[in-house]
């Protein structure tokens, strides 16, 4: 069988050439990493539970109109999606205040806002995906103010789905981030929601205990990842069975 073209391979993913025009298969690895990728380790079984809760959150999305560029998961570690043009922004949507958002304010982890506050970082790991205002955006053209007024509306649909499903099993969405990319039909240009949802991209903790259930976990030594990601799993009732660690990706005609 022969192996499709690698077109990207980032810190936790590789996407491939798709069988179709316009799509590509999403790989995701076992790599962690943490402040920009200067902590780094391999974990165990991490890129079959994120794949799977990738595809559990992405489902529910497009089921209820907020759209993404999923498709279908193609097996356990390997989704087949929508090729996009990413906008290059990090959507950061806080409930508390926790991570950086406590440390540049002084504020206790665990602060309730008094509402989503919504941040933007430019996607650059050299320069730290530095916090960006508005009028950056739109400046240097990354996004238009009709597009960034639809990234927040999707940004706080995304927010309540989440929100709401994690409160259903006892887990507090504290943050989460988000990509958004385009989708082109002629002249006609969509926003969907991309990359990945997963406990990556989250922070996540126990309602009762206040655990940590996301990728803190690794950043801050507090215990063992793949349990962390596994329990969100369990929780959603799509915990896989037979995790195991597959070396290379396994890439369909």
């Amino acid at each position: 069988m022969a192996r499709r073209k690698k077109v990207y391979e980032g810190k936790a993913k590789i996407m491939y050439e798709g069988p179709e025009p316009g799509t590509l298969v999403q790989y995701f690895k076992d790599d962690a990493t943490a402040f920009n990728a200067e902590k780094r380790a391999t974990i165990e079984g991490k890129g079959v539970l994120n794949n799977r809760l990738s595809e559990f959150f992405m489902t529910g999305l497009n089921a209820i109109g907020v759209p993404t560029h999923f498709i279908k998961r193609l097996n356990m570690r390997e989704q087949l999606i929508r090729q996009v043009e990413i906008i290059p922004l990090e959507v950061i949507v806080r409930n508390f205040a926790a991570g950086s958002m406590a440390k540049r304010l002084g504020m206790d982890e665990g602060t309730a806002l008094p509402r989503p506050i919504i941040e933007f970082s430019y996607k650059d790991d050299a320069l730290g995906d530095p916090l960006v205002p508005e009028e950056y955006i739109i400046a240097f053209g990354w996004a238009s103010q009709q597009d960034l007024d639809d990234i927040v509306a999707l940004a706080l649909r995304v927010n309540d789905f989440m929100s709401g499903v994690m409160f259903g099993v006892g887990i507090k969405l504290v943050d989460f981030k988000i990509e958004i990319g385009r989708i082109w039909d002629g002249e006609f240009m969509r926003l969907v929601v991309a990359d990945e949802i997963s406990p990556d991209s989250c922070r996540l903790w126990d309602i009762e205990t206040g655990a940590h259930l996301d990728k803190d976990v690794f950043r801050r030594d507090l215990g063992n990842l793949t349990d962390a990601y596994t329990e969100v799993a369990r929780r959603l009732g799509v915990m896989p069975t037979n995790v195991t660690h597959t070396p290379k990706p396994t890439l369909i005609n």
